[in-house]
């Protein structure tokens, strides 16, 4: 069920859920929906024998426990050093996704069963006037705004780095065999480099954090159409986890909405 919080002169309405797909044993994802705060979260873990669901789990339960131990003061962002010139809700995401991989990676030397384990993010939190989002992997973020979806992170994958050394076309990288390789991810080791991107909600805007298992299986225009003709935001979460499962739900599918209304 869908819930909603005020901006300034908007309210934004968060959806989602998680889904194992039809060909995995479990799911390794993990999503986080708010009550409270105005933030949502999708991680996509990986490690295997159920470990990459406890790095997921722990990426969500890490950056969300920061945000609420720091919604009334100010920022703690030790043992991190703070960017001056950054806002300090920049520096709020940066630190939150920070600790969640550091938690992610003292966890796995303490643990022989999640050696290798990691996990891709990301975390979306709404201010009055600015959605920031942090981001580290492949599962995306995009922005649906008057009919056109635009996504708004970059791929941290090994094809995505061929693709941006002209190695391989976009096209080519479709069948190209090891396409899901990350080259980023929580829990690697132990600090990371965390992608910040901001941006101006308007009304109407759509925001949709994603995990790969959509994305491997519908295209953006695929999923443009489907949030574009859904006014319920749970029937758009339903209906695009459908769609991957009925094109082959080769992965474990998890999918967040925040939609911009008005009050």
């Amino acid at each position: 069920m869908s819930s909603s919080f005020p901006l300034d002169r908007m309210r934004v309405r968060f959806s989602g859920a998680t889904d194992v797909g039809r060909t995995r044993q479990h799911n390794e994802d993990s999503i986080f929906l708010p009550t409270e705060t105005r933030l949502g979260i999708v991680a996509d873990g990986m490690g295997g024998h159920a470990s990459g669901e406890i790095a997921s789990r722990i990426a969500v339960e890490t950056v969300a426990d920061y945000y609420d131990r720091t919604a009334y003061d100010q920022p703690l962002t030790w043992p991190y050093k703070v960017d001056r010139e950054a806002r300090a809700d920049k520096n709020r995401m940066v630190t939150s996704v920070m600790l969640a991989n550091l938690e992610i990676y003292e966890r796995a030397q303490r643990d022989a069963s999640c050696k290798g384990m990691g996990t891709t993010i990301d975390a979306v939190h709404f201010l009055d006037d600015t959605m920031i989002v942090g981001h580290v992997g492949d599962s995306r973020v995009y922005r649906l705004r008057d009919g056109k979806l635009a996504q708004l992170t970059e791929d941290h994958s090994l094809i995505n780095d061929y693709i941006k050394m002209k190695r391989v076309t976009a096209e080519e990288a479709e069948n190209w065999p090891h396409k899901n390789v990350v080259v980023r991810a929580l829990g690697n080791k132990d600090t990371v480099q965390v992608d910040v991107v901001q941006d101006a909600p308007q009304v109407g805007d759509c925001y949709l954090l994603c995990s790969d298992g959509l994305t491997d299986m519908l295209s953006d225009a695929q999923i443009a159409k489907t949030m574009q003709s859904e006014s319920d935001l749970d029937r758009t979460v339903d209906v695009l986890i459908a769609s991957a499962n009925e094109a082959g739900g080769v992965d474990n599918i998890s999918v967040v909405l925040a939609r911009i209304e008005s009050l």
